[in-house]
């Protein structure tokens, strides 16, 4: 049986007005059975029933946090487990989603990162994750107007169903999200990043997770990254900007005694210079066994205010949800064999 939500809107199974119905009961109104369609004939929601399901979820948990943010961890109908989370602000509500159960990426201090790569995401399951926190937590689909592509996985290495995805997010029949509001995080995979410059009819912003300015820390944090070298992602983001305009992200994980220094923060600096950027520096949402620690306050003020006097535009970035384990992977690398597929039921 396949999953609807896999389905780009414009493959629906129904045509014309029917099609319509369908779509507005699925992301509109964020109806999650085919009974709830009452608009529908009962003979056609049967035949629905049939040839298609509408939850890639077996089970759902959430961990609410003090701040009002929410941890979602799902069950996949085959047993893995991955995570979102919800993030309410004062102007916009923010859903981040995974695309992958575990990741390959295996940054030394990242929670997902120890859990290895279990499998990429559906499309589906990707926007299923949108639908389902909605619901958790009594809002319409439509009103989560911000997603970023920064939970479990990388992105690019799933890169056909995120852009999928990303386009079921934006079809005005569908979530009918704004291209400006949605950010897809990478490790920095170059040959992704030039293949996203290209996709003209998405626009999507771009988060670079560099995490360090020089290869020797880059690689001893993430062991991936020999695979593309800091110049090869550099030279990517200029091509992106060059194609599109818009301003690049970069995300750095402060670590205590690794990527702190200030040197590090000029040539980061260098590394910047004529690109049109944002630097969010991000204390380290410490984890059990990763052995890092975050960088100190006067250390993290000594690396903004180097990158600052360069003429960089900084800042930075506090994890929200640190009491409901909110940073990627925290909830499932409790859960053993989550990325197996063995997980314990929620």
């Amino acid at each position: 049986m396949q999953l609807l939500l896999d389905l780009h809107p414009d493959a629906y199974p129904l045509g014309g007005f029917r099609r319509t119905q369908l779509l507005e009961w699925v992301y509109v109104q964020g109806v999650g059975t085919f009974d709830g369609m009452t608009n529908l004939p009962s003979e056609l929601r049967e035949e629905l029933a049939q040839q298609y399901h509408l939850n890639p979820f077996r089970e759902i948990e959430t961990v609410r946090s003090h701040d009002g943010s929410v941890k979602y961890l799902f069950t996949l109908q085959d047993g893995r487990q991955m995570e979102a989370v919800y993030m309410p602000y004062l102007d916009r509500k923010t859903v981040c989603v995974s695309t992958m159960v575990g990741c390959p990426a295996r940054c030394s201090f990242c929670a997902t990162g120890a859990m290895g790569f279990g499998r990429n995401l559906t499309p589906g399951e990707i926007v299923g994750q949108v639908l389902a926190v909605a619901g958790g937590e009594g809002l319409a689909p439509r009103d989560l107007r911000n997603l970023v592509f920064m939970g479990m996985g990388e992105a690019m290495l799933n890169y056909d169903h995120t852009m999928a995805a990303a386009r079921i997010l934006l079809h005005p029949q569908a979530l009918g999200m704004s291209k400006r509001r949605i950010t897809l995080s990478t490790v920095g995979i170059a040959k992704g990043i030039t293949r996203l410059a290209a996709e003209d009819d998405l626009g999507l912003k771009l988060a670079i997770s560099l995490h360090a300015p020089d290869e020797e820390t880059r690689q001893r944090i993430i062991p991936t990254g020999a695979a593309n070298s800091i110049s090869e992602i550099m030279a990517a983001a200029r091509e992106y900007q060059g194609v599109t305009g818009r301003r690049i992200t970069f995300e750095y994980t402060m670590l205590r005694g690794v990527n702190d220094a200030v040197w590090q923060a000029e040539l980061l600096a260098d590394l910047l210079r004529g690109l049109v950027s944002h630097v969010n520096l991000i204390p380290m949402n410490p984890w059990d066994g990763s052995g890092f620690q975050s960088t100190s306050e006067a250390d993290i003020q000594a690396f903004y205010d180097t990158l600052e006097s360069r003429g960089v535009d900084v800042s930075v970035r506090r994890s929200r949800g640190k009491d409901a384990g909110a940073a990627c992977g925290q909830l499932a690398l409790k859960r053993p064999g989550a990325v197996s597929g063995m997980g314990a039921a929620l």
